[in-house]
């Protein structure tokens, strides 16, 4: 397969597309006007790729050609209008258009800044597409943030991704990781997000999903990506609405009884603050892109086994780029102002409290601290203990050690209630260190199965996760 052209610009995108006379399709776009037809009519030959375009900006108009539905800026929306286009297409062209035509249909339901509103912008696109001559289609489906502040350049910003998307699902099918890097062709980060992405159908049945939503955060088109405990890729949007949030972040190379206490436990510390209602957290196990690149790869086997050990025990996963936690808690402030609760062990002070972790800020480890705790923030920290030292050896937050300049910022933050002690309710794992952990499995069988839910320890023995028994 030849190499990704990522000189190509918008216009000769359209331009290549409309000139293959043996791809020919349905162009419907609601909500933000009619930008990814108006890319393919300006660059000129679009007779010979656009059978029709359409919006339906009336509810009671689009629900006669869709059908109903509960949201109309939603997935169950998008499925209905490529199903209907697409269909109709097919249906109505195949015996006249030459044999080895492929249909397709390209659908968009957005909600963009408006005149009355400052709501949310996002939204649905889609494309249906035959990868061959009457074959059963496949499908690319995306959900968008549009960042711009203007409902034009938003508008501008959609035109140019669906030429991207409708261009590198047709010419980079074989490899799906280029469909998704090519969809940042021509946008800037500040423009566009695209949060979740999901392949199906005939041509795309050995992708992983969660390997390409992966690809959305190297590509620079999010920053965090979220998996549900089924594997699922979900809208971050529609997980934290107006919810609390409780995040535990690690490597979980692998999960350990441990990290299974300190959720617990913090869960239970922070359902008891006043503004939190417990039947309405959202709690989930957060890694960082940077603890799954060795030497600028992301190695597939090694994320897979850790969002699927993580599953096991029923967490939602979390895959983000922010490396500082202020960056995490401003994440999470754009979708909710209910509490949020961040766990950690007190063994991460050594980073937390490490001056040189802050450089490149102008306030350093203060402007850090200031913008991790502004409102509704709090910090859980549980304890450890060394392997083999008596159960009173514990290093808590009461007598964690950190440099003497930075020990009345941790007394502040105490004192404050930004910081607080987490009480295990099995203090028997405090020991357990998750290097040694991996260490142990890559020997085989042996002590790091006790360190380890059960069910961990039969998935990395059966499956030989994480280079089990390698060594």
């Amino acid at each position: 397969m030849r190499e990704r052209d990522t000189s190509l610009t918008t216009d000769q995108k359209a331009l290549a597309f409309n000139l293959d006379k043996y791809k020919f399709g349905t162009i419907v776009e609601i909500g933000a006007g009619q930008e990814v037809a108006r890319r393919f009519f300006q660059v000129g030959a679009a007779a010979g790729t656009i059978a029709k375009t359409m919006s339906a900006y009336d509810m009671a108009i689009s629900d006669d050609i869709y059908g109903q539905v509960d949201r109309y800026v939603s997935r169950a929306r998008l499925l209905q209008m490529l199903d209907k286009e697409f269909s109709k297409v097919v249906d109505r062209l195949s015996d006249v258009r030459p044999k080895n035509t492929t249909f397709f249909a390209y659908a968009a339901t957005v909600t963009a800044r408006s005149f009355k509103q400052q709501n949310e912008c996002h939204g649905w696109i889609g494309i249906r597409l035959q990868l061959h001559p009457g074959a059963e289609p496949s499908d690319v489906i995306l959900h968008v943030r549009m960042l711009d502040n203007e409902n034009a350049q938003q508008c501008e910003a959609l035109g140019i991704l669906g030429v991207n998307l409708i261009h590198g699902a047709f010419f980079y099918h074989q490899k799906p990781e280029w469909v998704v890097a090519c969809l940042a062709d021509g946008l800037s980060p500040e423009r566009i997000e695209v949060d979740l992405i999901h392949f199906s159908g005939p041509y795309f049945e050995e992708v992983e999903n969660r390997l390409m939503n992966l690809h959305l955060i190297r590509s620079w088109l999010t920053r965090a990506v979220v998996f549900n405990p089924e594997g699922e890729v979900v809208v971050p949007g529609e997980l934290f609405y107006r919810k609390p949030v409780m995040v535990m972040r690690g490597h979980f190379k692998p999960v350990t009884h441990v990290n299974v206490d300190m959720m617990a436990a913090g869960l239970k510390q922070f359902s008891q603050l006043a503004a939190v209602d417990d039947a309405q957290v959202v709690s989930l196990a957060e890694v960082t892109m940077n603890s799954l690149i060795h030497e600028d790869n992301v190695d597939g086997a090694d994320f897979l086994a850790r969002v699927d050990l993580l599953a096991s025990q029923g967490y939602t996963v979390m895959i983000s780029d922010y490396l500082r936690y202020f960056r995490l808690r401003a994440y999470f402030r754009r979708y909710t102002q209910k509490p949020i609760g961040i766990v950690l062990s007190v063994r991460d002070f050594q980073y937390l409290f490490d001056e040189k972790y802050y450089e490149g800020l102008e306030g350093g480890i203060l402007e850090a601290f200031g913008k991790l705790f502004p409102d509704n923030t709090y910090v859980y920290v549980y304890p450890s203990r060394p392997r083999g030292t008596d159960p009173s050896a514990q290093i808590t937050l009461d007598n964690v050690q950190v440099p003497a300049n930075l020990r009345h910022l941790l007394a502040h933050l105490k004192e404050n209630s930004k910081m607080l002690p987490l009480i295990p309710l099995d203090d028997r794992h405090m020991h357990i260190d998750a290097g040694e952990v991996l260490a142990g499995l890559r020997r085989g069988r042996g002590a790091w199965e006790n360190d380890v839910p059960e069910a961990v320890a039969q998935r990395i023995i059966e499956k030989r996760l994480m280079k089990y028994d390698s060594e």
